[in-house]
């Protein structure tokens, strides 16, 4: 899941619906897996599938009209548990950014330590993205991470969002905290050689 991010123009799935929780995300059951792999077929798993596994056709995701790795969610995405399975469930999909108008602390958290952006946007942006995509479901969103602007292709309307900086540099650079730490090993040991560690 370890990739450089930098700009991203992608068609989005668009998710209007506010305080969809980690549970909805991926639902308690799947937690006793420990490894990141197949997560993303269980995405939205009560949501996505009947009981007999077969597709909820009147689903978002079960729509082919819809297409992208850009998931456009209501306010509040991510509330409720901090399972990072979550995260793990949408990055599995291959989504790179979520756009909302609000994320819960922990989910934005571990969405970023996963390589998917989370963006927030004002609710004014969030609504005119839902509406550019219901008229047109192939509306294109360019997600520019090192000026840190979201523009609505079809409209040119733009917005800044904010992001820490040590994780922006983790993004365009496709590190993990590790990884980071590894990189800047000779630093570490200079500064503990200076400060006789």
């Amino acid at each position: 899941m370890k990739q450089k991010f930098d700009v991203i123009t992608s068609s989005c799935i668009p998710l209007p619906l506010e305080n969809v929780d980690t549970d909805q995300i991926i639902p308690a059951r799947f937690l006793k897996a420990t490894d990141k792999a197949g997560f993303g077929d269980n995405l939205f798993r009560d949501w996505r599938y009947n009981k007999d596994g077969s597709l909820k056709e009147d689903f978002v995701l079960n729509n082919p009209s819809y297409s992208g790795c850009i998931l456009v969610a209501g306010k509040n995405f991510g509330s409720g548990s901090s399972r990072e399975h979550a995260a793990w469930a949408i990055a599995g999909y291959g989504f790179r950014v979520v756009i909302s108008s609000f994320f819960a602390d922990i989910h934005k958290n571990n969405e970023l330590n996963n390589f998917v952006l989370p963006v927030v946007v004002s609710e004014e942006f969030l609504q005119e993205l839902f509406d550019t995509i219901e008229k047109d479901h192939q509306t294109q969103v360019k997600v520019d991470l090192p000026n840190q602007t979201v523009t609505n292709l079809a409209t040119n309307r733009s917005e800044q969002f904010e992001i820490n900086a040590y994780k922006k540099h983790c993004l365009m650079n496709g590190l993990d905290d590790i990884d980071f730490l590894i990189q800047s090993k000779d630093k570490i040991e200079e500064w503990e050689q200076a400060n006789k560690l």
